[in-house]
């Protein structure tokens, strides 16, 4: 996979990694979480949107969502599972266990060791699981191409040791992390919270068949993936089909026909989407003048940048600003 574009769209979201939670259960038990917009203000305040992922450290568990034709999935242990639309979920020691999670925790500032994964039925059984539930900040808007290629449950079982078993690594790490109280460690772990989602995502895009449909299948197009790292690396020169075609190696037909098929979008409207995610963290995270930040995305004037972020965004640019520096 085109490492370096996953980089520059990771970097680009502002994907950043919040706190683990460490959650034990003896069967029978369960762990209702809700959406995670509902979690945001407890866990990243700032953040556009949440996604929540939780690790099987030990023992055996059932995870799904809270959909009427969701079907359960077995967790062992070294399983990841991700949320990336921060969808309502169960978690449970066998299938169709539920628990109520009480909005009443949103009431009153949260302790300091508050789980968002309640368990609200935990027995006494042999039986034990141990999770660990991680939490990753990062923009929808104006544009995060990996969230939209992203299922809404996204599994990682057995048989992921590809690269030498970094992901179980990864998870021991956590795991061990978790349980230590030395200095530094809640910076530590929000960087494995990190790691552990990005190498989960790799393993996902590498078993996509070969008819996938998406960001993440399209950077595994030559040409493609290409013109995508093209349009990254210089969002601001005046690109048309027919140059960035060239660039490409391949004929103007043929990039248009791939992208728009793969993707779903063409060219050209990708690169304006990409314009105005760059664009919108300049905004947010610089004093950048407006005029600046428009020629720095490639538009000749203030004035046209102007109509086009709001077209993305529903706001202008300055009001954009504002509203992010809160």
């Amino acid at each position: 996979m085109a490492a370096d574009i996953l980089s520059d769209v990771l970097k680009e979201v502002h994907l950043s990694g919040a706190l683990f939670f460490d959650v034990e259960g003896c069967a029978p038990w369960v762990a209702e979480a809700p959406p995670s917009r509902e979690l945001k203000a407890l866990i990243m305040p700032r953040a556009q949107h949440v996604i929540n992922y939780h690790v099987v450290a030990n023992g055996v568990c059932w995870a799904r969502l809270l959909d009427g034709d969701a079907e359960p999935v077995c967790l062992t242990a070294g399983s990841v599972i991700v949320f990336p639309q921060g969808l309502p979920h169960v978690l449970s020691s066998e299938p169709g266990l539920r628990a109520t999670f009480d909005p009443a925790i949103f009431d009153e500032p949260p302790p300091e060791d508050i789980k968002p994964l309640m368990l609200t039925r935990n027995g006494d059984g042999p039986e034990t699981v141990r999770l660990i539930c991680g939490f990753l900040g990062c923009d929808v808007l104006p544009f995060n191409p990996l969230l939209n290629s992203l299922p809404s449950m996204l599994v990682i079982t057995d048989g992921y040791s590809e690269r030498d078993g970094w992901l179980a690594s990864l998870i021991r790490a956590a795991a061990a992390e978790g349980r230590d109280s030395r200095d530094g460690g809640r910076n530590v772990l929000s960087r494995l919270s990190e790691l552990i989602f990005i190498e989960a995502v790799r393993i996902h895009a590498e078993r996509l068949p070969q008819d996938a449909r998406g960001w993440l299948a399209a950077l595994r197009i030559p040409h493609v993936a290409r013109a995508i790292a093209l349009l990254h690396d210089n969002p601001a020169r005046a690109w048309t089909l027919s140059s960035l075609a060239r660039a490409s190696g391949v004929s103007r037909s043929v990039l248009a026909s791939t992208f728009k098929e793969t993707l779903g979008v063409p060219p050209m409207s990708y690169l304006t989407s990409w314009r105005m995610q760059i664009a919108a963290g300049l905004l947010a995270d610089t004093d950048t003048p407006v005029y600046s930040i428009s020629e720095a995305v490639g538009y000749e004037s203030e004035a046209s940048f102007s109509r086009a972020f709001r077209r993305a965004t529903g706001l202008s640019p300055g009001i954009w600003r504002s509203e992010r520096n809160r």
